[in-house]
C-alpha cells in the first residue's frame, strides 16, 4: 500500500521540481543511489522497471526507503499495463509513470488514490489524461517536443501541470528553458545518474550533483 496519497506526491513534485529516474538490477547499488539522492535533498525517485525481475529490486528499495529514509517517496516508471501497475502497487509504489496514455492504468491507480503520470505528446492526449484525473502530465520524449511545446500548451491551459522527461539535463540553460516555459517539475535520468557515475560508484559526487541541481531549480523559479 502506498505511503503517500496522489495529492501529497504531486505537492512534493511541485515543491522540489525534480524527479530522478533510475534502474539497476543490483539492489545494493540501488540503495546507495537512493541514499545519495536523499542526502542530496531529493524526496522522490522513479524506479524505471525495465529489466527482468525488476519488481524484486523495487520491493527491496521501497522497504529500504520506508525504514531508513523518512520522507523519501519511491515510485515506479516504464509501466505499460494495468497488471504491472497492480503488482507494483501491492509493493507500495507511491506513484506510477507510464510511457504512453493508458486508461486501464488510470483506473487501477485512481481506485487506490495513487498518482499516475502518463506519457503524452499531444493536446488531445493531455486533455484526455486530465479528464481521467491526472495531476501531472509526463511530456515524453521531452527532447522531441521541447520547451516551446510546453509554453504553447500552457497558454490556453494554464492549469496543466507538465513534467518533461527525456531531453532534460543539469545544465543551467537547459533547466532555465524548461522552467521559463512553465513546467511543474522535470524528470531526469542518465543526465543526472550517469552510467559513468554508476561505474565509478562515486556516490558523493551524485549527492552533490543532486544538491546543486535542486538549488539551481529553486533559483530559476525565484
Amino acid at each position: 500500500m502506498a505511503q503517500y496519497s496522489r495529492i501529497e506526491v504531486a505537492t512534493v513534485m511541485r515543491e522540489t521540481g525534480m524527479v530522478p529516474l533510475f534502474y539497476h538490477p543490483d539492489i545494493d547499488l540501488g540503495k546507495k543511489v537512493l541514499n545519495a539522492c536523499y542526502q542530496g535533498g531529493a524526496r522522490l525517485l522513479e524506479f524505471t522497471a525495465r529489466g527482468d525481475f525488476a519488481f524484486e529490486a523495487f520491493s527491496e528499495l521501497n522497504k529500504y526507503a520506508i525504514n531508513e529514509l523518512p520522507g523519501m517517496i519511491l515510485g515506479v516508471g516504464s509501466i505499460t499495463d494495468a497488471a504491472a501497475a497492480s503488482l507494483f502497487l501491492q509493493m507500495g509504489a507511491n506513484f506510477v509513470v507510464t510511457p504512453s496514455l493508458r486508461e486501464d492504468i488510470a483506473i487501477v491507480c485512481n481506485r487506490r488514490k495513487v498518482l499516475w503520470s502518463p506519457g503524452c505528446g499531444s493536446l488531445t492526449e493531455i486533455n484526455r489524461a486530465e479528464e481521467l484525473g491526472c495531476e501531472i502530465i509526463k511530456l515524453f520524449p521531452g527532447a522531441t517536443y521541447g520547451p516551446g511545446f510546453v509554453k504553447a500548451i500552457r497558454g490556453p491551459q494554464p492549469w496543466t501541470s507538465i513534467m518533461p522527461t527525456g531531453g532534460v539535463s543539469t545544465e543551467e540553460a537547459n533547466l532555465r528553458a524548461w522552467f521559463d516555459a512553465g513546467v511543474t517539475c522535470v524528470g531526469m535520468g542518465s543526465k543526472l545518474i550517469s552510467k559513468e557515475l554508476l561505474a565509478q560508484q562515486d556516490f558523493d559526487k551524485l549527492e552533490q550533483l543532486v544538491r546543486d541541481t535542486l538549488a539551481l531549480i529553486q533559483t530559476l523559479r525565484s
